[in-house]
């Protein structure tokens, strides 16, 4: 894909947008706004997005607000959505307050997602590295998830590419390269909203990030930076697949299979889509999940058939 589109290659003297999506965890959300404070490079800003949250939330936005302790370095923004867009349509919406603000990076991440001290940093470091080796069509640098035990998270791991060591070869050995990752930390230039959007807001919950992620390397890959360190504070480290729909959780997988399989289908083909299809239903088979849940879920990647939402642009 040939563009005109500028590309800002040196993160140093760049203005980064740390953006923050929330919904009902207040507990958790005060940690993550004490991890960025102690950031050895701080972010230029910092958008917060609560998704028209019911608890105590708003309330302790005003107060956090008004005794912001880094007002003098980092300008806040405070975006309020009407109602609950999921994680989806959160980062969406803090993704274009920070083009719109004039970010030459954004930095997203979850509510539960506590950032080292020197996560930024070593992601920026790791970020500028990535393109001075491979050139400037680097899409984002992400980084280590790891559970608040310290093991590696287990729903958060980075798909690699084949070849995921050649930076690791050249002595990166901090760097591998990627196809996807998880949204609890990723760095995004500007010039990669500005081509290839913003996350799909429709999707509402589940494989958003995936989605992006795959979207935007289809030029070059990304890469994960493996000394830049994020705790996801998810409750119980398990990884997720299909055997594991019940009641509690059916309308998570409701979601992700839904935009899974729109994503199988009009963007891979139709195979692609059936064979995803089978294998969900082979999955729930094995894995004993009650008919009225595998019906439900047949019943979202028939769903998927018209669910095909078009890409948004931040400067359009």
């Amino acid at each position: 894909m040939v563009s005109t589109i500028p590309r800002r290659l040196k993160t140093s003297g760049s203005r980064v947008a740390a953006i923050v999506v929330t919904f009902n965890r207040l507990e958790k959300l005060k940690k993550v706004l004490a991890s960025l404070e102690v950031q050895t490079r701080l972010p230029e800003q910092l958008i917060i997005v609560n998704n028209a949250s019911t608890d105590d939330t708003a309330a302790f936005l005003e107060e956090y607000r008004a005794g912001f302790a880094l007002a003098d370095r980092v300008a806040l923004s405070i975006v309020t959505l009407e109602k609950n867009m999921g994680g989806a349509g959160g980062f969406s919406a803090g993704m274009r307050k920070g083009y719109e603000l004039g970010a030459d990076y954004v930095w997203i991440f979850d509510d539960d997602g506590y950032p080292e001290p020197q996560a930024l940093e070593r992601l920026a470091s790791g970020y500028e590295t990535a393109v001075e080796e491979l050139g400037p069509d680097v899409p984002y640098a992400c980084s280590m998830v790891k559970f608040i035990d310290g093991s590696i998270s287990e729903m958060n791991n980075p798909v690699p590419t084949w070849d995921w060591g050649r930076l690791q070869a050249k002595g990166h050995t901090n760097l591998v390269l990627v196809t996807s990752c998880s949204f609890v930390s990723v760095l995004v230039p500007r010039w990669v909203m500005e081509l290839y959007g913003l996350p799909y807001k429709e999707y509402f919950i589940w494989f958003d990030d995936a989605e992006y992620t795959l979207r935007i390397t289809k030029e070059c890959p990304g890469v994960e930076v493996l000394d830049s360190v994020v705790l996801h504070d998810m409750g119980v480290n398990k990884g997720v697949n299909f055997r594991m729909i019940d009641g509690n959780n059916a309308w998570k997988f409701a979601y992700g299979i839904r935009n899974q399989a729109s994503y199988r289908l009009h963007h891979e083909g139709t195979i692609k889509y059936l064979i995803f299809c089978a294998t969900v239903w082979r999955e729930m088979k094995r894995g004993g999940v009650e008919p009225s849940l595998r019906r439900r879920m047949f019943k979202q990647m028939v769903q998927a058939l018209r669910f095909n939402p078009r890409i948004d642009y931040p400067q359009r």
